[in-house]
């Protein structure tokens, strides 16, 4: 058999090689990623220990802080090396594994954010059956089904990727092994091989997307048929929080998979995957947590009992 693969590593070309910007970038870095730690671990730690918040809402947004802590893990720590010690070397195999555990994460916090919003829809739209709707079993299967969609479609994402021939080329134009970056590299032809990805990425977001449409058009229609103001208030701001991180997240993620190789600027690439990748991590215990007064209720009762 042929042996297809001749490139045994790849070298991450990284944010920038400006040796001046090396190690305040690496501050920034270690910066938004011990916030991303603390933000998303700890608002893990209040779900577990907070009986009040053992309901189907923030079990979800504990499942959403624990894959937001993965997917970052995956490509921060390698970011801040590359920026300390220079380190961008990646192998073959470590370079697949990243891409199959990031684009696994992100692909379960799609599925998440519209099984949050379909909790929404039943807490909001259908109030008085939601106990019975949304059971702990209930979560429980939603909870599975995203993880196994999300890692299912990563081995798609994965192996479509690593299918092609890489002989050439082996420097990757980004600071982690992102799917358009790496398949640019190939020197056969990916003509099938990306539009499977575009298939696949579009079912996936579009998928995920219409039920969250749906949603939020069911609620509002419904907070407009509210004549109580308090209700009304409560209503919406159950649902803001979800709202903005679902804008930011699917803005960004749509962008990068819905067009082909060819259209992809690489320093356009490396500013919006920082976005996905590291800010909203950063972004989503802060948006959940701060508009939210069972959450800071919570964590008052922890700080509490500390003292």
């Amino acid at each position: 058999m042929e042996n297809r693969t001749e490139v045994t590593q790849f070298f991450l070309l990284g944010l920038t090689n400006d040796p001046g910007l090396q190690h305040p970038l690496f501050i920034i870095f270690l910066l938004i990623y011990t916030i991303t730690l603390v933000g998303n671990l700890g608002l893990i730690l209040l779900i577990v220990l907070d009986a009040h918040l053992h309901s189907p809402m923030y079990i979800f947004l504990g499942n959403l802080s624990l894959v937001d802590f993965c997917y970052s893990s995956g490509v921060t720590p390698k970011v801040m090396a590359g920026f300390l010690v220079g380190d961008k070397v990646m192998y073959y195999n470590d370079c697949a594994a990243q891409m199959f555990f990031v684009t696994g994460f992100a692909t379960v916090e799609n599925y998440l954010l519209a099984s949050m919003a379909y909790d929404r829809y039943a807490a909001v739209c259908k109030p008085l059956h939601y106990a019975s709707t949304m059971t702990t079993g209930m979560c429980v299967w939603m909870i599975a089904g995203c993880y196994a969609c999300g890692f299912l479609n990563a081995c798609i994402y994965t192996g479509d990727a690593f299918s092609l021939s890489f002989c050439r080329a082996d420097v990757v134009h980004h600071f982690f092994c992102d799917i358009p970056a790496v398949m640019v590299l190939s020197c056969s032809d990916n003509h099938v091989n990306e539009l499977l990805l575009v298939c696949v990425a579009s079912f996936n977001i579009f998928f995920a997307l219409i039920i969250i449409i749906i949603s939020y058009l069911m609620i509002f229609i419904t907070i407009l048929k509210m004549r109580s103001a308090a209700g009304h208030q409560k209503a919406m701001s159950t649902c803001i929080s979800h709202f903005t991180a679902v804008f930011i997240f699917y803005g960004t993620v749509i962008f990068m998979y819905l067009q082909p190789s060819s259209s992809h600027a690489m320093d356009t690439d490396k500013t919006v995957s920082v976005f996905y990748t590291m800010v909203i991590p950063l972004l989503n215990p802060l948006v959940y947590s701060l508009r939210n007064k069972e959450v800071k209720s919570a964590f008052r009762k922890f700080i509490f009992r500390l003292k």
